[in-house]
This record gives C-alpha cells, sequence and structure tokens, in this order.
C-alpha cells in the first residue's frame, strides 16, 4: 500500500502543479486587454480551454487514480478519472483516463478471459489517502501474491453498494461492469434506447455514456454541448455532481419546463389537462389557431388616405392571404410577404383613381409616380393598423395564453373544459412543449432587431473613423513636430492605423465578446442543436415534448434511459416504437440491463408482486444482494397516522445515510408538521437526513430506508417506483387499506 500511496502522492503534486500553471495562463491572458484580432481569438481559446481543464481538475481532486492493471509481459497501467501526463506529451501517460482504449480490460477482463492481465488491482481513497486495496488474479497461472487478493472479486462492488447515501448520485466508474461498458462505449451514433428497470444503473450508465462521448467527440460536443434532459429539478440536483467528477462539465441540465428561453414552469396541470396538451393532435391544433389569425374583413377594413377611403374587402385580402401562405413561411417571418401584397393592392387602388385618362383609360402614372404612392401609403399609419387586424405579430406566450383561455372552438368540449384556464404569467411544465410548437409556427419577424443592430453598427464604425482620424492627425504632428519638416512631402515615413486596418474592422475587433460556454448558450438559444441529448425516464415523455426535443437534436444523436413498466404521467407515451418511429422510423438501438444494483432481493420480490397482480407475466431485474430484512407494514387509526409515521422515521432513519417519506401530496402538510427539520415543497432538499417526497417526485432516486405512507392512493406505476428506492429497509404505514398483493407480501409491524 506504501508504494501505491507515493504514487497518488506524485499524482496529486503533478495535478497542483498544472492547477497552477493553468490559473497563471488565464490570469496572464485575461490581462493582455485589447489585443490584435488574432491575438484577441487565440487568448479567447485559451481561457475557455484552460478554464475548462482548471474546472476539471478542480471537480476530480478526489479519488483521483482508482485502478491499476498489470499486464502479462510486466508493464502496468494506473487508471483514473482523467488522463495525466509529464511534461513531455509523448511519454507514456503516468494516469489512463478511463475512458482510453487500454482501459478498457479494467472493465471487461476475466479469469476466462484476461485480455492480456496478470491483475487487476482496485484502489480505494478518502480524498488524497489511499485506505484500501483489492486484487484479483487474472492469470490463474501466476502464483504472486500480494495480501490483497479477493477471492471473489465483488468486494469492490458491495461496498458501493451498502455504502450510505449522501443524497447526491456517485460516479459508477470504479465498479462499471461488463454490461454497462458495452452500453456506455457503443459505436451507434444514432438513437440508443437503454431500457432497464429499477437500480439497473440506466442512469448512471447514461452519464457515463455522456462522459464517453465527451471524450471520444470532444471537438464537435465542445462546440454543440451535451443536453440531459430529467423529470424534476430535484432528480437534475441529485445527478449534478457526476460529471463533473468525471472532470467534464460542459453540459446543460434541464428538465422539459424549462426548455422554453425565459420561462419556467411552476404551475400544476391536472393529469387530464397534462394528457390533452401533450397528445400529438395537439400541433395541429396550434397550426389551425395560427391559421385562425390569419383574419378576413367582416365585411370590409376601411383606410383613409389622402382625403379618401380605401376598402379591402374579403376578397382582396383573401388573395393576398393566399399567396402569402404559398411562401410556407412562419406566420410572423410571412407578415412581410403580405405587407407587400397590401400595399401593392392598395398601390393599384390609388394609381387607377388619380391616373387613369377620363377619355381613354390610359394609365398616366410611370413607375416613380407609383413608387412614390406606395412610399406614401406605407407611411399611413391606417395601413398598419389594418394590416396588424387581418395578420397581426403574435408572440408564443400570447399565442397560448389566449387559446387556454378559450379553447372551445378547437378541441371537444371534455378536453376544453381540462384545459380552460384564465390567462396567467404561470406556467406548466405541458404548456412548454406548447410555447415550442407555438414559435415554430410563428418564427420571429427579426426585421426591427436586424435594423437596429445596423443601426449600432454604423455608429461603432462611425466612431472607429472618428478615433482612427484623430490617431492620424496626432502621429503626423507628432512627427512634424519632432522632424520640422516632412522629408518627402507626402508624410510617407508616418506609419499610422489607417496603413493597417480600416474603420469597419477597427470596430469590429472592439465589439463585446461571448465569453460564455457552448451550454450556457445553448440555455439561452431555443433553436440551438445539441451534439447529443440524453432523456432520463423518457417514457414519460408526451409526444408534444418529443416534437420539442427533436427539434434540438437535428442528428438524432439521442440516448434515451427509460423503463415502460414506471410509466406514470397520463401523456407518457411509454413505446419505444411509439415515441421514434415518427422521427426514425426503425434506425434506432435498443439494449436492456437486467441486474438490479440498488434493491435488495427481499425489497424486489415484494415490489413485483404489485406489478404482477396487473401484469402475470411481469419480470423483474434479479437483485444482486439480499439483507434479510423483510419490508414490513404497520397501521394505524386515520388521526393518528402523523404520528405513527413520525415514530417509523425514528426507527429507520439510519445513522448514516438518507430516509425517504414518500406520500400523497396531500398529506405533506400535516406529515411535515410532525417531523423535524422536514419541509414541503415542490424541490426538497435530498441532503437531508430525512427527506418527503410524493412518488412522481421520487423517481430516479434512491435512498438507504424508505417509508411509504398511504400506498393504497397510489397508482401501480407510482407505487411500484416508491417501493424500490431503499437500498437498505423498507416500511409502510397506513391508516386506509392496502393493495391485495403489497399486504399479503409485507410483515406486520
Amino acid at each position: 500500500m506504501r508504494r501505491e500511496q507515493e504514487f497518488v502522492d506524485g499524482l496529486y503534486a503533478r495535478v497542483d502543479a498544472l492547477r497552477g500553471d493553468v490559473e497563471t495562463a488565464v490570469t496572464d491572458a485575461l490581462a493582455q486587454g485589447n489585443t490584435p484580432m488574432q491575438a484577441r481569438l487565440e487568448r479567447d481559446i485559451l481561457v475557455a480551454e484552460r478554464s475548462g481543464l482548471l474546472a476539471a481538475l478542480n471537480a476530480v481532486d478526489a479519488s483521483l487514480c482508482f485502478g491499476r492493471l498489470d499486464l502479462a509481459d510486466g508493464a502496468a497501467h494506473h487508471i483514473g478519472r482523467i488522463g495525466l501526463r509529464e511534461d513531455d506529451a509523448e511519454r507514456t501517460p503516468i494516469l489512463i483516463d478511463w475512458r482510453a482504449d487500454v482501459a478498457r480490460p479494467f472493465y471487461l477482463a476475466t479469469g476466462h478471459t484476461p485480455m492480456g492481465l496478470r491483475r487487476r488491482r482496485h484502489i480505494a481513497t478518502d480524498g488524497r489517502r489511499v485506505t484500501a486495496l483489492h486484487d484479483e488474479i487474472l492469470d490463474l497461472g501466476d502464483e504472486t501474491r500480494t495480501g490483497y487478493e479477493d477471492p471473489t472479486g465483488d468486494a469492490v462492488l458491495l461496498a458501493a453498494l451498502n455504502s450510505a447515501r449522501t443524497g447526491r448520485m456517485g460516479d459508477i466508474v470504479q465498479t462499471i461492469q461488463a454490461e454497462q461498458d458495452r452500453i456506455i462505449r457503443a459505436p451507434h451514433q444514432g438513437v440508443m434506447v437503454v431500457e432497464g428497470g429499477p437500480g439497473t444503473g440506466k442512469t448512471a450508465v447514461a452519464l457515463h455514456r455522456a462522459a464517453y462521448l465527451l471524450y471520444e467527440q470532444r471537438e464537435l460536443l465542445a462546440k454543440r454541448a451535451v443536453l440531459i434532459v430529467g423529470p424534476n429539478p430535484a432528480f437534475l440536483g441529485y445527478i449534478g455532481e457526476v460529471l463533473p467528477s468525471l472532470g467534464e462539465t460542459g453540459v446543460l441540465l434541464s428538465t422539459v419546463g424549462e426548455l422554453f428561453p425565459g420561462v419556467r414552469a411552476t404551475a400544476t396541470d391536472t393529469p387530464e389537462a397534462a394528457r390533452v396538451k401533450g397528445r400529438a393532435d395537439m400541433a395541429e391544433v396550434l397550426a389551425t389557431v395560427v391559421r385562425d389569425r390569419q383574419a378576413l374583413p367582416d365585411p370590409v377594413v376601411a383606410i383613409e388616405h389622402d382625403r379618401e377611403v380605401l376598402m379591402l374587402d374579403d376578397d382582396l385580402v383573401r388573395v393576398a392571404r393566399e399567396r402569402t401562405r404559398e411562401a410556407r413561411l412562419p406566420h410572423n417571418v410571412a407578415r412581410e410577404h403580405f405587407e407587400g401584397y397590401i400595399l401593392n393592392t392598395l398601390t393599384d387602388m390609388v394609381a387607377e383613381r388619380i391616373g387613369t385618362d377620363p377619355y381613354d383609360g390610359s394609365n398616366l402614372l410611370d413607375a416613380s409616380d407609383i413608387t412614390q404612392i406606395r412610399d406614401e401609403l406605407a407611411e399611413n399609419p391606417e395601413v398598419w393598423s389594418a394590416i396588424d387586424q387581418l395578420w397581426p405579430r403574435i408572440t408564443p406566450r400570447r399565442l397560448i395564453a389566449d387559446f387556454l383561455a378559450e379553447p372551445d372552438a378547437y378541441l371537444p368540449q371534455e378536453d376544453a373544459v381540462a384545459v380552460r384556464r384564465p390567462v396567467t404569467r404561470a406556467w406548466t411544465v405541458a404548456d412548454v412543449p406548447l410555447l415550442d410548437e407555438a414559435a415554430e409556427l410563428l418564427g420571429e419577424d427579426d426585421r426591427l432587431a436586424r435594423a437596429r443592430a445596423e443601426r449600432e453598427r454604423e455608429t461603432q464604425i462611425a466612431y472607429a473613423q472618428g478615433v482612427l482620424d484623430v490617431s492620424y492627425a496626432s502621429r503626423t504632428y507628432e512627427f512634424e513636430d519632432r522632424e520640422g519638416r516632412d522629408p518627402d512631402g507626402d508624410g510617407s515615413e508616418v506609419l499610422s492605423a489607417h496603413d493597417i486596418i480600416d474603420a469597419e474592422r477597427f470596430a469590429e475587433r472592439h465589439e463585446a465578446d461571448d465569453h460564455r460556454s457552448a451550454a450556457e448558450r445553448a440555455a439561452a438559444d431555443r433553436t440551438w442543436a445539441f451534439g447529443h441529448i440524453i432523456v432520463d425516464e423518457a417514457q414519460e415523455l408526451s409526444p408534444m415534448a418529443w416534437r420539442l426535443l427533436m427539434r434540438r437534436s437535428p442528428t438524432r444523436s439521442m440516448t434515451l434511459v427509460g423503463d415502460p413498466a414506471q410509466t406514470a404521467e397520463a401523456a407518457g407515451v411509454g413505446s419505444w416504437a411509439d415515441i421514434l418511429t415518427p422521427y426514425v422510423e426503425d434506425r434506432w438501438e435498443h439494449t436492456r440491463l437486467g441486474v438490479n444494483y440498488r434493491t435488495p432481493a427481499e425489497i424486489m420480490e415484494v415490489a413485483a408482486g404489485v406489478v404482477r397482480a396487473e401484469v402475470p407475466d411481469f419480470e423483474p431485474p434479479s437483485s444482486v444482494r439480499s439483507t434479510g430484512v423483510r419490508p414490513w407494514a404497520r397501521h394505524a387509526a386515520a388521526r393518528e397516522l402523523p404520528a405513527e409515521v413520525a415514530k417509523a422515521v425514528a426507527e429507520l432513519t439510519p445513522a448514516e445515510g438518507r430516509l425517504a417519506v414518500i406520500a400523497p401530496r396531500a398529506l405533506h402538510r400535516a406529515l411535515a408538521a410532525r417531523l423535524d427539520g422536514v419541509t414541503a415543497g415542490a424541490e426538497p432538499d435530498l441532503t437531508q437526513a430525512v427527506v418527503l417526497l410524493d412518488p412522481r417526485q421520487a423517481k430516479g432516486l434512491e435512498f438507504d430506508s424508505v417509508l411509504v405512507v398511504e400506498p393504497g392512493r397510489f397508482g401501480t406505476s407510482d407505487l411500484y417506483v416508491a417501493l424500490t428506492r431503499a437500498t437498505q429497509a423498507l416500511g409502510v404505514v397506513h391508516a386506509e387499506g392496502l393493495p391485495p398483493a403489497l399486504g399479503e407480501s409485507l410483515a406486520v409491524a
């Protein structure tokens, strides 16, 4: 162990020195200030790269090295969270990144297939201190022993599974299993579906796949970023430290409710409202809503111009509308075409009135006269008022708010009743895909923004020209004052900024730089195309949510993680084929994880029985361990329920680790009042010793112990989720009846 400690000490000495070098480089680069364009570009690239490296070094500061491979030829490689080299980049790395090909035997080698290894060593650390070694002998003919042999090869995995939870997901880089490694490193470039029951590690696999892709496709994904979509904010907080611990920080974590810039979903829909809003046919409904905003006169629109009244009737506007629609442009973008048709129509009206010869009917106006008439009409506010009435500019928020306030013309009565609500600034998760769809249908008329930007640019160029003129005059004066004369009479020896740059380029060099990361820029840009997207609990997303996500992945490079047996949302698609066929047909890859690493066999048997009551042939993932502790149930009188829950919490809360109380939302306030330090809220703090959740909030999470309250109020899917969150112990407290399949399998406490 002493030699490994010396090696680890050397690694951290290298990391500390590298960290200092990076900090100095960043500081020096930022201190350069205004420099020529190429130098500024190189500086910005350096700052971005070095800042990312610095974040990676800080993130992996603990447990940097976790393994060693002893090869049959006598060589050895240490494996870690990132790769490190000596100053000479040509030399063999002193620490090999776990994602490198040479590290793969660490996860796949067996005694039957040793992959060129004699021994595989797991190195356990606490911060920078080596605490334990576990050796697996892979060359059975090698009689050398170290005293750290692990006969089963499971010690590290079981230690990780039995360790106390912290409220934050840890990486599994030390314990990746063979079936997981194959998925993480899969070469498939399109859509990969990773299906698995509770505790199979599908979320961890997806996150490590993201880290692997960031390693393999660094240049592409550094520019386009990776998007990870989770079911709720608590889940995103739970997984938020995994990728940084692997040295990766250029990732955007988001819920569907946060994927429309400027909107954060804070309101809650009824299940029926969420179902209606999430249906695929809502895309056509919204398209109809937009088309209906392209109005016709009722019966005419009167415009006063030059003491005359111009009449736009149904037929004239209909022709302009149909010609505009033929361009197949988004509504707001198409408005420019509609404006042109209307202005041309009105111009023809005026030209006919004032330019027709009363004797022979000939046109007396030339092209310049027609242009003048059109320009005058374009300055008439009544013309623009008419255009606003017939083809208004619309924002996505206004369109969806108005639709939800009065949906009756577009939906069956029952559906309209479900989604109707007063105009409000509070949005739900199911509203966000509608807003995104509206944004696609409407587009953005950016003429005003472009004109404003051009004016600002002209102002900057004018200012830059002034600076150059002053510089030239000052430099010429300085030369003539110093020499008393101009030798050639033409100032040829005076080299000014005019000689090397013009005002336009000078202005460009002094425009504000965008130092945001790709992930930060992506978060603010609805049209951003991500390099790769990972979706957790993918079975829960509605068809409309999938339309939103597919827009953000034009290359269809995605990893989808989920379990159809855990589908709980009314709008959830559930079937992978139903989700993917509209977008990629059958061009997607499916894999399933079948081993449960989280849930002990005793708890998994109880949870599986609940599902089998509805689906007799249901097969849960097989658990790798057993605790010998049978889940139990305790009955309480209704008025005593909060007190009994408090008592059970005291019994179940581990000395180290976390306990989750999973209860119907309607009971949260009463339960929180009896539990010290526990609050009821939409975004619980998972780092607390005891946390109060409903089943939807608990998706994807795990705890040492779980107490389920009133399980009879949960649907089968929600109950299955609630029962499978525990790594050690499960209890149930109820005043109402238990589902028969559950009551039969629990011990009475």
